[in-house]
């Protein structure tokens, strides 16, 4: 007969503290063989062999409940490894973005609130990144007849850092997460959908115009070139390129017409929501061209 331990000997033979030998012993995961006559408890030789696939899965995190079920073969270690890696990769992602969210407290000087804001905005998953995004643009449709093509492509549009994002993606998100929570800003996008709604109820083609994006190019170069160069939208300067610019819209319609239809459109908040999550997803910088449009709908009521 295989001559039993004592719960010294055993801590003797794994290194293991004696308390946490009677914790996982109490936690039935390495279970008493017998007891002596006084009532001190002893173990089998598979007790090293428990303890010592304890010890390793503890150290890889793996909680007691799961380390119970591998060593009743409920689920194999594999299972159980494949799992936990899974888990702590998600884990490692959190903890990166953490680690640029602290960067930029130190960079900024956060004080106690802004630093609690910020580590709110920056612990949140991937689902719940895009689901705050989501949820301000389901808002902004409700109850409205929007294109579907447009909605698609309107939630297309998602945040997604990366997983060590830059100090200036974690800068990005944090505003963008501000910005779809600024009621300012929700009722700007409501507004734009309403008009969207109102021109496709009309017949109006909802896909991007050839003439519209042509004007629009035109309307970025000459009325910006006109805004840096200092020109009044009420001078005669500025009425000969409205004459030029005006003409190139497709369609009837009035200055008037034009200018609050545009208007509607030109919010300096949703050009810069869309310059967040190109500096979040990475794609291609969108350059600023709000403050030429505000040029053209001054000159266009001059």
């Amino acid at each position: 007969m295989t001559a039993l331990l004592s719960i010294g000997e055993l801590s003797a033979r794994t290194g293991l503290p004696v308390r946490t030998i009677r914790f996982y012993s109490d936690a039935g995961v390495v279970p008493e063989a017998d007891r002596t006559e006084a009532g001190y408890r002893l173990y089998g030789e598979d007790a090293l062999v428990r303890l010592g696939l304890v010890r390793t899965l503890r150290d890889l995190g793996i909680d007691l409940a799961t380390i119970r079920r591998v060593l009743e073969r409920e689920v194999s270690v594999p299972d159980v490894a494949a799992a936990h890696a899974v888990a702590l990769g998600a884990q490692i992602r959190v903890l990166r973005v953490q680690k640029a969210v602290l960067e930029a407290v130190a960079r900024h000087g956060s004080d106690p609130q802004e630093l609690q804001r910020m580590h709110k905005l920056a612990k949140l998953s991937d689902d719940e990144r895009k689901r705050i995004v989501a949820n301000f643009l389901d808002t902004a449709f409700e109850g409205l007849d929007m294109d579907p093509e447009f909605v698609a492509r309107m939630k297309s549009g998602l945040p997604e850092l990366p997983e060590e994002p830059s100090p200036e993606q974690v800068d990005a998100w944090i505003e963008l997460a501000e910005l779809v929570q600024d009621p300012a800003f929700a009722a700007s996008v409501r507004r734009m959908s309403e008009q969207h709604a109102a021109a496709r109820a009309s017949g109006e083609p909802m896909q991007p115009d050839a003439g519209w994006q042509r004007a629009a190019e035109l309307v970025s170069e000459r009325a910006g070139a006109a805004l840096a160069a200092g020109v009044d939208p009420a001078s005669d300067e500025a009425a000969r390129i409205v004459s030029e610019l005006e003409s190139a819209f497709p369609g009837e319609h009035t200055r008037a017409e034009l200018a609050d239809r545009i208007a509607t459109g030109t919010d300096p908040q949703a050009e810069r929501y869309w310059q967040l999550l190109a500096i979040i997803n990475g794609w291609p910088p969108v350059p600023t061209t709000v403050p030429a449009w505000e040029w053209f709908i001054a000159a266009l009521r001059a």
